[in-house]
């Protein structure tokens, strides 16, 4: 009998767990003792957006989104209350593109808010304009 796990990267301290499917919700990490998953969003920047891109086993969907951006404040909330949805299958995180602009150019970020979600470090779906909540689940849903 084998035990199904997936690695989970620690938003705290970047370290790599892991974790038993369906036990995320509890996880902590094995370093800095902290949990490793929740149902909010995880504010990447450079430094660790690859980190949690390429080692996480967890399907991981980022807000590409900027802070003067009307439609990306009024999506905010509502992509908040889609983490708590998709928990704990898909991971949500967001990345300021105007503080971050070399990885939303090197992802061809042209408009704000974009979704693109990753599994097992690659680009697997990408989506452009403000949705509500229900509507970036079902999306969401459509990939994992």
């Amino acid at each position: 009998m084998t035990t199904d796990n997936r690695l989970i990267v620690c938003p705290q301290c970047g370290a790599i767990n892991r974790v038993h499917t369906g036990r995320e919700a509890e996880a902590t990490c094995g370093k800095c003792h902290n949990k490793v998953f929740d149902d909010h969003p995880l504010e990447l920047v450079g430094s660790t957006f690859d980190r949690h891109i390429a080692k996480s086993q967890v399907p991981t969907l980022v807000d590409f989104y900027s802070p003067t951006c009307g439609p990306c404040l009024m999506m905010g909330p509502q992509f908040a209350d889609a983490a708590k949805t998709l928990f704990p299958q898909v991971r949500l995180a967001k990345i300021d593109t105007s503080a971050e602009q070399t990885i939303a150019a090197r992802y061809g970020i042209r408009a704000v808010p974009t979704l693109i979600l990753f599994k097992n470090g690659r680009e697997a779906a990408r989506q452009s304009g403000a949705m509500n909540a229900r509507d970036i689940a079902a999306w969401v849903r459509q990939y994992v």
